[in-house]
Order: structure tokens, then C-alpha cells, then sequence
């Protein structure tokens, strides 16, 4: 049984560890299995590790630090919490259509692993060879590859004409729709309805099924790991994957694959770091937390690795090919390349089970957590709804279904990749850069410290002040801008998309981007007052800005006014009044001079006189 609520009205996590382990597998995605292990051979191995660690520190753990401190600090969602600057809320709504947008198209994407773990039950894996409707002339079985690679005729393997000419039934192009493919349709439909039996009563379920969907791929990691190394071959895929290259390291793109890399890996930007913590009681150790959540991820992220290419080790010596030629990424990792490699494996079925079953499971986990913070930011910004969650949890799901069947057509997998490639990538890392000067410029990085460290009661490190207001903004826009001039329109496979459809990506992407001055605009619209008057309040945390529950709030306008802030820009423990302006407080708290200290409280709320007495 669980402790007993601290937030009546909200709820909170019965444990530590059902917090812990939903944002463990929030972050630990598909992502971590298909995308990681290519990045590292491709930017120089074990090499590639120096870049990514060092973005870890840089980037994603301050990111993760402040986004799950925020949301613990003031109970909220991605919309309330920007009460503290109440003109920035459209960074709110941009994490909910980002959110909406990348749940949808990525349910589609855990559909693909529900599809091949049905097909899996078979005697003999059905892309193991090419005696089937759906292969063409030019197929070749694994077992058959060896013979054919120095061959001058074009072939295709029987694995690939599996996933794009059976499980995908792929059209010719984004124009041609062509109908939709009901295996994937109701694998989605599937997804959706475990998505909202999850989601409907909130945190309290969502606590429970986290110990399934995010242990159960740990298990079968070790499992595929131990299985992996003891194949032929297998230490020379490994090698291959680890081998250090430092003349990379020279490359500047390998510096962006790392710092993108670990942006996405950890997810901030959604809102889904901040309502998650939100649940969580107000002195939990959120710093522990931040350390221990993305230092996890990445090294899962490295283990998947070994995973990964020890199979491929194996499938080099079986079929003659070079690794760097049956390596790929992405989806062509986990529904080509790795599914090939299990088909030479005894007991090939049994291997492909444990793998779909461990991506369904990676994926699924991604979502809910996603969706549960939609809904939850929303009946947080709007309290009016919160006795009808249910039916907005049951409404968002299938509305992101009916959304998600334009991925499950025959020309699906090419919507899929342009908003992909569009609608999240350029969005999010505009929010966290927003995010990011919020609170550690407008609000104030010495603020945010003091806050944090009257919350769990213990000082913070200089060097996640440092981060948040030096280093973590200045590796975001450098991202950011070198994102916008590297976007290309790009391709799939053979196909170059069209014009309109890359327009149609970067439309995807200007809704939620453009929700953030569309809301500055509305807000300084609908304020009262001079526009002297307006702009101030605008950038004013407003009078429900901080601890949600009473006794917390008190407790922190206590803290403040015993250690008040000469500037909110300074580390807390070099912006502490001198000794000799301290003998002035007390008077400067007495005539309600607080614009003389800066102290940490929304400005647009005073003290009342028995307050200051206190």
C-alpha cells in the first residue's frame, strides 16, 4: 500500500521508485536500441563517447534537473507552471502540440513491433526466405547473401521486402495513400486503448504499469545481450562498435550527433519531465533523481550497443558481408537488419519474440507517460475539467488513433518520416532554449537554486548554476541554428519527397513554435493596464506562482524572507546581503520596501503585515 496523499486534489506517486521508474522509461526509448549504436560506430566508436558524455553534463542533465524540479517545486503542468512568467505560456501550449503531433505518428512506429511479434509465432520466420507472394525477382534469403555479394546485379534482401512490401505494403509516394494497411490499423488501435486504460486514472495506475514496461526490456536486454556474445562472430561486432577513431572527434558534426543525441534521448521540452515530477512529494531529492535518470539512460543507450552489434558480428561471418554494409539505422536497424540477423540464429522464432516484445515495451512506455502529461497540464490549466479527466483522457486517444491512421496507409511510412523530421526536431529545441531563459534569466538561475535548495533541504552544486545560466543556452542555440541550416528535405529510401510535402513538415512545425509569440501577443493584448504597466506584469511571476499546498508556501516565504536575494541572478551563496546592508533589512521588511531585496516571492503578490512581522 502507499503512503497517504500529500496533495489531496492532485495525488501524488505512492512510492519513490514508481516516479523514478516511469521517467526511466519515459527516457529509455526505441530510440536508445535503434538510433545510438549507429551514431557511435558512425562518429569514431568508443571515441564518440568523449562528445556524448560531455553533452550529458552539459545539456541533458541540467535540462532534466530543472524541468523535474520546477515541476516538483510548484505541482504543476507545462501551463501552469508558467505562471512564473505568465507572457512565456505559449511554451506550454507548443510542448502539448509537439506532444500530441509525436505521439501520434510514433504509436504508429510501436505498431510495427506488435505486427512482427504476431508474425513471429511461426515454425520458421516468414522474411527468412523468399518463397513468398511478396517477394520479387531480385530477393535474396540470408543464408543466400554470401553468393551474390560480389555480384554486379542488384538484389534486395528477403527481410526488406518483408517489412516494405508486407508489413508497410508500401505505395509509390506521399501522394499515393492507397488505403490503409489493417494489421498496423489495429496493432494502433491496440496501442491507443492500453494508452488510455493507462492514462485514465492517472498517476495511480500509470505507478503500476511502469514496473512491467520499463523492467521487462531491461530483462530482455540481458537476455539478447548474453545470447548475442555467445554467437560467432559476435566479439568482432563488438569490436567493431567500440574501436576507438579520434581523428573524428575532429569532425564538427560528431559534436552536434551528440549534443542532438542527447537532447532527445532524455526528453525534455515535451512537459513530460515536468508533470511526472509534478506528482511528486514537495522534499523529494530531485537532484539525486536528475543524476541517476540520464546517467541510466545513456549507459543503456551503450549496453543496447553490445547488444546490437554482437548479433551483427554474427550475421557478418554468416553471410560474408562487411559489418559496415549490414549495419543500418533507425527503422531499418530493428525491422531489417536485426530481424535478417535473427534468422540465422537457432531457434530463431524464440529470439524474435523476446526482441519485438522489448520494443513494444520500450515504446509504449514513451507514450503514456507523454499522454498523461497532456491531459494533466490541460485539467491543471483549466481546474473546470479536472471531474471530467477521464473523457479527456478517452477523447485525446482517439483522436491521436484517427490522426495516427494517416501513418497507417500504404503511403504512411513516408508521412511518418516528414514529421519526423519536422514537426518535433526544430520545435523542441526551441521550447527547452525558451525554457531555458525563463528561469535562468528572467526569473532568475540564483532564484531557481535557492528554491531548489530550500525544497530538499540541502545546497546544490555552483556547476548546475553555472549550466543553466552560462552553458546549457549557449549549446541550445547553437543546436537550435545549426538544426535550421542542416534540415534538409531528405528522402526515404529511393523516394525524394515533393515540394508541398516538405512544406507541409515545416507548416507541422511553424503551429508549435508559432504558439509561443501568439500567446505573447494574446497576453499582452488582454492585460490591463499601460503598456509599461503590461510589459512588467508580463514578465512578473504571478500571485499562484510557487509551492501549490499552504504549509509548503509558507515554509517558503519563510525561507525568503530569513534569506533574501541581493540579485536574482547570483549563486544564492554570493548574493546573501552583506553584513553591513544586513542591519537594514529589518527595516526594510518593516515599511514593505520589498523592491529594496530581491527576495524570492512573485512580485506581484506583497507580504502582509503579519507575514513580514512573522
Amino acid at each position: 500500500m502507499g503512503r497517504e496523499d500529500e496533495n489531496n486534489q492532485r495525488g501524488n506517486w505512492d512510492s519513490k521508485l514508481e516516479y523514478f521508474l516511469s521517467l526511466l522509461g519515459y527516457a529509455v526509448g526505441i530510440g536508445n536500441v535503434w538510433r545510438f549504436p549507429y551514431l557511435c560506430y558512425r562518429n569514431g566508436g568508443g571515441a564518440f563517447l568523449i562528445p556524448y558524455l560531455l553533452m550529458l553534463f552539459l545539456v541533458g542533465i541540467p535540462l532534466f534537473l530543472l524541468e523535474t524540479a520546477v515541476g516538483q517545486f510548484s505541482s504543476s503542468g507545462c501551463l501552469t507552471l508558467y505562471n512564473v512568467c505568465p507572457v512565456f505560456k505559449g511554451i506550454g501550449y507548443s510542448s502539448i502540440m509537439v506532444t500530441l503531433i509525436a505521439s501520434t505518428y510514433y504509436s504508429v512506429v510501436v505498431s510495427y513491433p506488435l505486427v512482427y511479434l504476431f508474425k513471429s509465432f511461426a515454425t520458421t520466420l516468414p522474411w527468412a526466405s523468399c518463397d513468398n507472394e511478396w517477394n520479387t525477382e531480385g530477393c535474396v534469403a540470408p543464408v543466400e547473401i554470401e553468393s551474390v555479394t560480389n555480384s554486379s546485379e542488384h538484389y534486395v534482401s528477403s527481410a526488406d521486402e518483408y517489412f516494405h512490401n508486407h508489413i508497410l505494403q508500401i505505395s509509390t509516394g506521399i501522394d499515393d495513400p492507397d488505403g490503409l494497411v489493417w494489421p498496423i490499423s489495429l496493432a494502433n488501435l491496440f496501442i491507443w486503448t492500453v494508452v488510455f486504460l493507462c492514462i485514465f486514472r492517472g498517476v495511480k495506475v500509470v505507478g503500476k504499469v511502469v514496473y512491467l514496461t520499463t523492467l521487462f526490456p531491461y530483462v530482455m536486454l540481458f537476455i539478447l545481450f548474453f545470447r548475442g556474445v555467445t554467437l560467432p562472430g559476435a566479439w568482432e561486432g563488438i569490436l567493431y562498435y567500440i574501436s576507438p577513431n579520434f581523428e573524428r572527434l575532429l569532425d564538427f558534426r560528431v559534436w552536434v550527433d551528440a549534443a542532438v543525441q542527447i537532447s532527445f534521448s532524455l526528453g525534455p521540452g515535451f512537459g513530460s519531465l515536468i508533470t511526472m515530477s509534478s506528482f511528486n512529494r514537495f522534499h523529494n531529492d530531485c537532484q539525486r533523481d536528475a543524476i541517476l535518470i540520464p546517467v541510466l539512460n545513456c549507459a543503456t543507450s551503450i549496453f543496447a550497443g553490445f547488444v546490437v552489434f554482437s548479433v551483427l558480428g554474427f550475421m557478418s561471418v554468416r553471410t560474408g558481408v562487411p559489418i559496415y554494409e549490414v549495419n543500418a539505422a533507425g527503422p531499418g536497424l530493428a525491422f531489417i537488419t536485426y530481424p535478417e540477423a535473427l534468422s540465422l540464429m537457432p531457434l530463431a522464432p524464440l529470439w524474435s519474440v523476446l526482441f519485438f516484445l522489448m520494443l513494444f515495451f520500450l515504446g509504449i512506455g514513451s507514450i503514456f507517460v507523454q499522454c498523461e502529461a497532456m491531459v494533466v497540464s490541460i485539467v491543471d490549466e483549466f481546474p473546470y475539467l479536472r471531474r471530467w479527466k477521464s473523457f479527456i483522457a478517452f477523447s485525446s486517444s482517439l483522436f491521436m488513433f484517427l490522426a495516427a491512421q494517416f501513418c497507417c496507409s500504404r503511403g504512411g511510412m513516408y508521412v511518418l518520416h516528414i514529421l519526423d523530421t519536422y514537426s518535433a526536431t526544430v520545435p523542441i529545441i526551441l521550447s527547452c532554449l525558451c525554457e531555458t531563459i525563463v528561469f535562468a534569466f528572467i526569473y532568475g538561475s540564483g532564484r531557481v537554486t535557492s528554491d531548489i535548495q530550500m525544497m530538499i533541504s540541502k545546497p546544490i552544486s555552483c556547476f548546475w548554476y553555472l549550466m543553466w545560466l552560462v552553458f546549457t543556452p549557449l549549446v541550445l542555440l547553437f543546436i537550435f541554428f545549426n538544426t535550421l541550416v542542416n534540415l534538409t528535405p531528405g528522402s526515404y529510401q529511393y523516394y525524394i519527397f515533393p515540394d508541398w510535402a516538405v512544406r507541409v513538415g515545416w507548416l507541422t512545425a511553424s503551429l508549435s513554435m508559432g504558439a509561443i509569440p501568439l500567446y505573447m501577443f494574446y497576453y499582452m493584448l488582454v492585460t490591463e493596464g499601460s503598456f509599461t504597466k503590461r510589459l512588467k506584469h508580463s514578465f512578473t511571476p504571478s500571485s499562484s506562482w510557487g509551492p501549490a499546498l499552504e504549509h509548503h508556501r509558507e515554509e517558503w516565504l519563510n525561507y525568503n524572507s530569513r534569506n533574501p536575494l541581493r540579485y536574482h541572478h547570483l549563486y544564492p551563496k554570493y548574493s546573501r546581503p552583506l553584513n553591513a546592508w544586513s542591519a537594514n533589512t529589518s527595516n526594510a521588511l518593516s515599511d514593505h520596501n520589498l523592491d529594496s531585496l530581491d527576495v524570492v516571492i512573485p512580485l506581484s503578490s506583497k507580504l502582509s503585515e503579519d507575514e513580514v512581522d512573522s
